[in-house]
């Protein structure tokens, strides 16, 4: 099934020299559709990246913009080469690429579906703050939409190329993928779930770019927005069409 799948890998990376060399190696091993957008990184990544110049392609900002603005400028750049489907991982060894077959399994060519990895939380080393934060997402996302979901904070995806390069996003930050989600869930279109595992290193080792008080205070303002959108909007939109459909068939029985 895979290989009739027209999709590629998005890798955001910034400053994850340790780590990106091993991703995008095991990466090639799954598909030669490689995606990299190095985020301003000012560390090895330009020298890793130069020994694959000739495999994958390489997009660099000179300065660092935020995981959000990576990915939608990749998400760009699958649809210029024709790709139907994104997956995305992380270059910090979280997700392994092993696991890209599980997400291809999903898919029906043609079909418009996001697809999210939902993480074994119970491996080693899980940080207490990634297990209340995907609980805490999971929460306020269901509040939004109206749908309980197993794991809204998961960065490995995959999305239908064509239709997510049609949405208008306003976020360039780690509040990105849940910006997406929401945004996915408010136009009806299918969501699905695999079970990933996930490798989070000693605390010691452990390099994380998410700016604890910024990044948080950036995902709330965007939940408050959202509920109110929700409010105002959303829930007004779908009252209105259950009433207009319920005319039609009394109308038209």
């Amino acid at each position: 099934m895979s290989n009739q799948i027209n999709f590629c890998v998005l890798i955001p990376t910034y400053n994850n020299d340790r780590t990106l060399g091993k991703v995008i190696a095991s990466t090639l091993e799954y598909t030669p559709n490689v995606i990299v957008v190095n985020d301003g990184s000012n560390d090895k990544t330009i020298n890793i990246l130069n020994q694959f110049k000739d495999k994958i392609d390489i997009i660099s900002y000179p300065k660092n913009r935020g995981k959000g603005a990576a990915l939608r400028k990749g998400f760009k750049r699958a649809g210029e080469l024709g790709y139907d489907y994104v997956i995305t991982l992380d270059s910090d060894g979280q997700h392994f690429p092993s696991e890209i077959p599980k997400f291809l399994e999903k898919v029906t060519p043609g079909e418009s579906i996001l697809i999210i990895g939902n993480r074994n939380m119970s491996s080693a080393n899980i940080p207490q703050r990634s297990l209340f934060g995907r609980n805490f997402s999971n929460f306020w996302v269901r509040l939004e939409t109206g749908q309980a979901l197993l794991d809204t904070q998961s960065g490995y995806r995959l999305y239908t190329v064509a239709k997510i390069n049609r949405f208008h996003f306003f976020t360039v930050k780690y509040d990105f993928e849940l910006e997406s989600l929401v945004r996915w869930l408010w136009r009806g279109y299918p969501v699905e779930f695999v079970n990933i595992n996930v490798y989070y290193p000693p605390r010691k080792e452990r390099v994380t770019h998410f700016k604890g008080f910024k990044d948080n205070f950036r995902i709330s303002l965007l939940n408050i927005a959202f509920v109110a959108i929700t409010i105002i909007y959303i829930i007004p939109m779908r009252v209105f069409r259950i009433l207009v459909k319920g005319i039609k068939k009394t109308v038209y029985p």
